[in-house]
């Protein structure tokens, strides 16, 4: 087992672009991700097995940095949901395409979450993470201290907190955006997801969604099948004809669903993964900005109380106002450059998906365009 990690920084050993979550294997319904990332000194790989309990160890770690300055005013990375084997409806819908049992989709996940982590000026000090993508023990399942995200559960019972006017008019826009473009993006994400989910269902009978598109999906598949059972024997020209009719519109419907297959799985793997992950950094923005709105709310509950304070209570309320102001001012500045930091993420990201998209689906349209061009040739001869 990993030693009890300590606060102190520490810099990362491993080239951050270069780490991959290769594969996840299997074990009832367990699953242990495989991470390999280079070494800084370019002398070999790290390789090392991680569970889902272990990545969010590295989570609580990150969240528990209260030593450092305006840690409240970053914009987390976001970790995944947790991946269950033979989830439920509730789960899935919470999953997104995450869900999907296609592990390598979750593991490119996993990956991202890591290279964030390990990309930030603040995060990737924290011992914790140089532990968890180097050492050949899986962490201590040690209790975790307290930390921010606990306290904001407890913020969450004071909602109006959530609309409280900001001081500062960058922030009270931020916030404005962050409300409208949340709702959208995650509406986007459900909306791609619904239609890719309906084209793999009906093109894959390995797929599990409700009763009815499964049914679609056996129907569709067992359509290339059930034209075979048409081919009748026989030297009678008609028959042979018809045979070969049969034969060919067969292999036509194969390509049709191993075609629109791809487009779907091109869609997940490309915009789909990108929809999702701005989602989810979309909601962490949200958060963010909501811890620096409950620090507002204690400097101003501060303030009103250094000035109501008695005389024996002045000096220890003014001095609790300005550690407070003193606070605020540091999760301000923090947050204003993770704002700017995550703008730039968020173009890339959404550029780098939508880039990928066209040049897969060029790719497959080439592709089926020659398939297609194959059928109609032998249809010509037929004829």
């Amino acid at each position: 087992m990993m030693e009890e990690v300590k606060d102190v920084s520490s810099v990362l050993s491993v080239q951050g672009d270069s780490i991959k979550v290769t594969e996840a294997l299997q074990d009832g319904d367990t699953l242990t991700f495989i991470i390999i990332s280079q070494k800084l000194s370019g002398t070999g790989e790290y390789h090392v097995d991680r569970t889902y309990d272990d990545f969010e160890w590295l989570q609580q770690h990150l969240y528990s940095q209260e030593d450092v300055p305006g840690i409240q005013g970053v914009i987390f990375p976001p970790l995944p949901g947790r991946p269950q084997v033979n989830a439920s409806a509730k789960v899935m819908k919470q999953l997104g395409f995450l869900g999907l049992e296609d592990w390598q989709l979750y593991c490119r996940a996993l990956e991202t979450f890591l290279r964030q982590v390990s990309a930030h000026s603040v995060l990737s000090k924290n011992q914790a993470v140089e532990l968890f993508l180097t050492s050949a023990d899986p962490p201590g399942r040690q209790k975790i201290k307290k930390n921010i995200f606990n306290r904001l559960s407890q913020a969450m019972e004071e909602m109006r907190k959530e609309g409280h006017k900001d001081v500062d008019e960058f922030f009270q826009t931020e916030r404005d955006q962050n409300l409208l473009l949340t709702g959208s993006t995650r509406t986007a994400a459900e909306v791609c997801q619904a239609s890719l989910f309906l084209l793999l269902s009906v093109f894959s009978d390995t797929l599990r969604m409700d009763s009815a598109l499964t049914e679609i999906s056996v129907a569709c598949g067992h359509f290339s099948a059930a034209l075979h059972l048409c081919v009748e024997p026989g030297d009678e020209p008609e028959k042979k004809a018809f045979t070969r009719v049969c034969v060919q519109l067969s292999e036509v419907f194969d390509s049709m669903k191993k075609s629109t297959r791809s487009f779907a799985v091109n869609d997940m793997n490309t915009l789909g993964l990108g929809l999702d992950l701005h989602s989810r950094y979309q909601e962490a923005e949200k958060e963010m900005l909501f811890r620096r709105t409950c620090k507002m709310v204690e400097l101003e509950n501060a303030i009103r109380n250094a000035e109501k304070a008695k005389p024996v209570k002045k000096a220890a309320m003014e001095e609790v106002k300005k550690a407070t102001e003193a606070e605020f001012q540091q999760i301000s500045e923090v947050a204003k450059q993770e704002i700017v930091r995550f703008k730039q993420i968020r173009v890339h990201m959404l550029q780098k998906s939508l880039i990928q998209w066209c040049e897969k689906q060029l790719v497959t349209a080439r592709e089926s365009a020659d398939i297609f061009s194959h059928h109609l040739q032998a249809f010509k001869a037929t004829v």
